[in-house]
């Protein structure tokens, strides 16, 4: 019987194993060290354990997999002639017994290792055999590019992902314990899963603050709302702003406070004395400022005002409503209101 496949090395024991936490829930933490935002890693093949060229190209694709599918600003690796990281085929490797491939990143933020073990080599469990390795794939082979997208992410420090008893949530993430081999769900996966870029994206933040938040996620928002002016005479427009940031909160991580641009913010109204709030309109996002949104309306009479978010099911935010601000409206001349700062506030008058 096949052992399940060990993904990190021994050595990687010593940075410290997170608790295991509930499935669906993002990856564990390996270690406590991140790298800078965005850092680039270069790594290059150690002397004597050059991959073949057909491992070689899946590592090199396996990196930039890694990159694509991030979705946030966890760092890039790229093989180059000269680097600190090194990645080694076949040979001596710290690797367990069962493991076909392994890492340690106890030298980040500076440098890396990680080991494959060679095609045919003799396990406890069988004997390994890669995919791309074979002129026609055979099931039980391993996928090479997925095995190293699963290694970079530990490098990222993404730990084994906790799944059910039945591990129906298995293609929530790449970085597993056991990887699969050819044909099982999974066994060639590309890009990260969900629950994998929900770590990265508490650890390193979102690349932009337009970007989707991880499904594998529930992060509470946060709203705000303002008018300028707040009053104004009969025929005048008045500005109402809003601002939505993840909210403040430890288990938000480094996200926790950031703004969230290019929402859907609606804005609503109700009239003085009723007690129903109708949709007035849909909010702009600001350009040039991350989560400001504006919207201008023109008032026949005072009434309260509020900002709605109704988060997507395809991202893991939670719904937010802003405070209340009134707009008093007044009998009075109506004149034009001069720019302020970087948003011009038209006010037009009958």
């Amino acid at each position: 019987m096949i052992r399940p496949v060990a993904i990190v090395a021994l050595v990687a024991a010593l940075v410290g194993q997170a608790s295991a936490v509930a499935a669906h829930s993002t990856d564990p933490l390996l270690g406590s060290t991140p790298w800078g935002q965005n850092q680039l890693v270069p790594y290059m093949w150690t002397a004597n354990q050059v991959p073949p060229s057909w491992a070689a190209s899946n590592i090199d694709l396996g990196a930039a997999d890694s990159e694509a599918s991030r979705a946030s600003r966890a760092a890039l690796f790229s093989r180059a002639s000269s680097a600190a990281s090194r990645i080694a085929y076949g040979g001596s490797n710290p690797c367990p017994s069962y493991g076909i491939a392994c890492m340690n990143r106890t030298g980040v933020p500076v440098s890396f290792g990680m080991w494959f073990k060679a095609h045919g080599a003799v396990l406890d469990w069988g004997t390994l055999r890669w995919c791309q390795a074979q002129s026609v794939a055979t099931n039980g082979c391993y996928d090479i590019r997925r095995v190293a997208l699963d290694e970079f992410g530990h490098v990222e420090m993404l730990n084994h992902h906790e799944n059910y008893a039945d591990e129906s949530d298995y293609l929530d993430a790449v970085v597993q314990y056991a990887g699969r081999s050819r044909p099982k769900d999974g066994w060639n996966a590309h890009v990260y899963g969900r629950c994998d870029v929900a770590r990265l994206q508490l650890e390193y933040e979102l690349l932009d603050s337009g970007d989707p938040v991880s499904t594998c996620l529930s992060l509470a928002t946060s709203l705000t709302i303002a008018a300028d002016p707040a009053s104004i005479v009969a025929g005048a427009y008045t500005q109402i702003t809003g601002e939505l940031e993840i909210a403040v909160a430890t288990a938000a991580k480094r996200l926790s406070g950031d703004p969230l641009s290019r929402r859907a913010i609606t804005l609503q109204r109700r009239d003085l004395g009723s007690t129903t709030w109708v949709v007035v309109g849909t909010m702009g996002w600001v350009t040039g400022s991350a989560g400001s949104y504006v919207i201008s309306v023109r008032p026949a009479a005072s009434a309260d005002y509020r900002l709605v978010y109704d988060a997507s099911t395809s991202e893991g935010l939670r719904d937010a409503t802003s405070a209340v601000v009134r707009v008093a409206v007044g009998i009075g001349t109506c004149s034009a209101k001069a720019s302020k700062g970087a948003i011009t506030r038209p006010v037009a008058c009958l």
